[in-house]
């Protein structure tokens, strides 16, 4: 490139893009390391698999979520607009024609979801409602002059033909200078006119669906708006309502009375609004649980840890269902990247034949395995040695292990079900409201034994009838559901349910015989009455004969009881299961659960942990002249108390810097290695005072304070 010119100037070369750092493919990770074997390639094209099926489960179930909220949005708006497209004189009419219609739409506090559901909201209403849907956030518009220029710029966009919007291109460059509301409305009017339907040769899209469509300005947030700009918006909009339609969408995440915060009555007067709320978070993750990870549609699996640590995540951090899909993720990956043997966490045909090609190292994975082995020691001995020496062998009992593994996930989310039926409801819940804190108890530990259990079969055993049977009938849904496993406890239901209705034909009979002995003790005096009640009530104190009701919800307490014992055993007791569960718990919290001051702290202290430079590796106490200022910095700070002397620290950094520097005379005088020195002092101080370690101090002009203790 050439660089010769008459005149002395400024040359500036533009950077070669073709010569762009090259991002390692994700594939390359499974090969590092430790984790490198003969099947790092299978092992990811099966989480890119299992991982596109998930995701695409919970696009779907986004969909159905949303759709009930999404139609009753589109309803409000084709209602809204009605009186608009009839032009009526009515005064009704007139009257209503000055309230701008608004949705408010409550998404609560999981911001972080919210473009997701705006952005699905927005394909939504232009695909059935009108092609002018504008989005518009708090940080773009600081005051009403922003505010109607996003409004502009994103309308422009928005047309209802491509050749319309050929048309508009000149006018839209000489709009962008002056952008108001009277501009907008000779705007609005040009573009309906010309896309009138009874002028041939113009095609509509099916979005637009009447001559003159809404325009529907959506706020993300709307507690974020400046009161001003949204004041004067609302006031000026009101006032071309009638010539420009336009409908509010207000997303809220605290409240909908923000909206009588945030605007006083003579402003939100001037709005029709109507309250739309969401799903809740809450349900949001029973329902992402209860399709991905309770249920046998996908082999992946948490551990108890790792589940907690995701939900702890949502529950106290953000309420966000897009991050704990994320995390979902991040331990899907993580396992298929740790674990060699999560090559067998696939469907149950694809496993067994991926069983049959296993090289030797894999089947000693296998051996190695903690359940496996806990396995093969109950095993006989002969069994023992075939298992430990047969290739063959193993592979078959590998087979048959992994399809119990199938069956054992089958039964056992059905009576987890059937037990979150029975507890749900009671007092209390001693059990948890949630199937998701069932489940983590299940997962943990036998349910049998802890406490919360017995005090639920006590509450159980105080059921009465119509509550019992009811749940059975519950019950009995779940089980039909799945009729190939524990096809025998669905009949057991159902006789349950039989011999329940028969007890009120019984009880009716009981009330006739109980009537007839009234009728005869009525007939006696008051002294013989009150004898025979007395002997009634010794005889049923004295023999304390349980009923046939108390009988019968005894057998169904206990039949439960038997389930539970049989098929919620804890994941960890299954052989191989560590082929399917994630079990990275410690590896997943650091990644989620950041400790920025921390790695901060370790960085400083110990550059070695990060940089593996073996110069820098010292003794606990010792301080390295080699270290980074900065580190040498912080090392010293930390051995002073709350206030430190910037003389006594330059001095003590100066020492540290020179202790084992060779003193060449030729190169520099002191007086220079001083000042460089003094350099590099102020600079290492300045960084950490930029770092929140330390700040000025009025008490004393050479001091300054310390920020922190306790090494963070």
């Amino acid at each position: 490139m050439a660089t010769s010119s008459v005149s002395k100037g400024c040359f500036v070369f533009k950077p070669n893009f073709k010569k762009r750092r090259t991002s390692v493919p994700i594939d390359e990770y499974f090969n590092k390391g430790k984790n490198e074997s003969e099947d790092s390639k299978l092992r990811f094209e099966t989480y890119q698999l299992l991982w596109q099926q998930m995701k695409s489960e919970t696009e779907r179930l986004q969909e159905e979520l949303n759709k009930n909220l999404f139609d009753s949005l589109i309803e409000f708006l084709q209602k809204s607009h009605s009186g608009f497209r009839k032009n009526s004189r009515d005064w009704g009419y007139q009257i209503k024609l000055r309230e701008i219609p608004t949705a408010a739409l409550v998404l609560g506090v999981n911001v972080t979801d919210h473009d997701l559901t705006f952005r699905s909201l927005r394909e939504a209403l232009q695909n059935n409602v009108t092609p002018y849907v504008v989005s518009l956030q708090a940080r773009e518009c600081p005051d009403m002059k922003h505010f109607l220029q996003k409004l502009v710029s994103q309308l422009m966009d928005c047309c209802i033909d491509v050749e319309s919007k050929e048309e508009e291109n000149v006018q839209i460059t000489q709009k962008t200078t002056h952008c108001s509301m009277d501009s907008l409305c000779s705007w609005y009017m040009n573009v309906t006119q010309k896309t009138d339907p009874k002028k041939p040769g113009k095609k509509r899209t099916s979005s637009s669906q009447w001559q003159s469509p809404p325009v529907v300005l959506i706020l993300k947030d709307m507690e974020s708006f400046t009161t001003k700009v949204l004041q004067d918006f609302i006031i000026i909009s009101s006032q071309h309502l009638h010539e420009f339609p336009l409908i509010l969408i207000f997303g809220i995440a605290t409240s909908p009375i923000i909206i009588h915060r945030l605007l006083p009555h003579a402003v939100s007067s001037l709005l029709c609004i109507e309250l739309f709320q969401s799903l809740s978070c809450k349900e949001h993750l029973t329902t992402v649980l209860d399709k991905l990870l309770l249920t046998t549609q996908f082999p992946f699996k948490l551990s108890e840890k790792v589940l907690q640590i995701l939900i702890n995540i949502f529950l106290y951090h953000d309420f966000s269902i897009q991050n704990f899909i994320k995390g979902l993720q991040l331990s899907l990956l993580e396992h298929f990247c740790s674990q060699s043997l999560s090559v067998l966490c696939c469907n149950l045909p694809e496993a067994k034949r991926r069983i049959n090609f296993l090289s030797d190292n894999q089947c000693e994975n296998i051996r190695r395995l903690p359940s496996f082995r806990r396995y093969v020691e109950k095993q006989a001995a002969e069994k023992q040695v075939a298992l430990l020496t047969s290739e063959r062998f193993l592979k078959e009992e590998t087979q048959s292990l992994l399809e119990n593994l199938h069956v054992y996930h089958t039964n056992y989310f059905l009576v987890l079900r059937c037990l979150h039926q029975f507890t749900s409801s009671l007092p209390k819940c001693p059990l948890g409201r949630q199937i998701r804190e069932l489940y983590c108890t299940c997962l943990e530990k036998n349910i049998w034994e802890s406490e919360e259990y017995a005090s639920a079969l006590q509450l159980l055993r105080m059921l009465a009838k119509d509550e019992l049977m009811t749940i059975l009938q519950k019950c009995l849904d779940v089980f039909r559901s799945s009729e190939k496993q524990l096809g025998n406890t669905a009949k057991r239901i159902e006789e349950f349910l039989a011999q329940f209705q028969s007890l009120d034909a019984q009880a009716k009979e009981e009330e006739d015989t109980s009537g007839s002995q009234s009728k005869r003790l009525q007939k006696t005096d008051l002294y013989h009455l009150q004898k025979a009640l007395l002997e009634m009530k010794e005889l049923r104190r004295t023999s304390k004969k349980p009923t046939k009701f108390e009988v019968l919800r005894e057998k169904v307490v206990n039949f439960i009881d038997t389930l539970v014992r049989e098929h919620l055993l804890p994941p960890d007791t299954q052989p191989l299961h560590e082929a399917l569960y994630c079990s990275a718990a410690h590896s997943l919290r650091e990644h989620l659960n950041a400790a920025p001051r921390m790695a901060l702290h370790t960085a400083l202290n110990n550059p070695y942990y990060y940089l593996k430079n073996e110069a820098l590796k010292s003794e606990e106490g010792c301080i390295p002249n080699v270290a980074p200022d900065i580190c040498i910095a912080y090392k010293l700070h930390l051995e002073c108390s709350r206030l430190i002397n910037l003389v006594d620290w330059s001095e003590a950094f100066s020492t540290v810097v020179t202790a084992a520097e060779q003193m060449d005379a030729n190169s520099m005088t002191s007086e220079e290695r001083d000042e460089i020195i003094h350099a590099r002092f102020i600079r290492a101080v300045s960084e950490l005072e930029l770092l929140g370690f330390i700040k000025p101090t009025k008490q004393k002009t050479d001091h300054v304070a310390r920020l922190t203790w306790g090494g963070c």
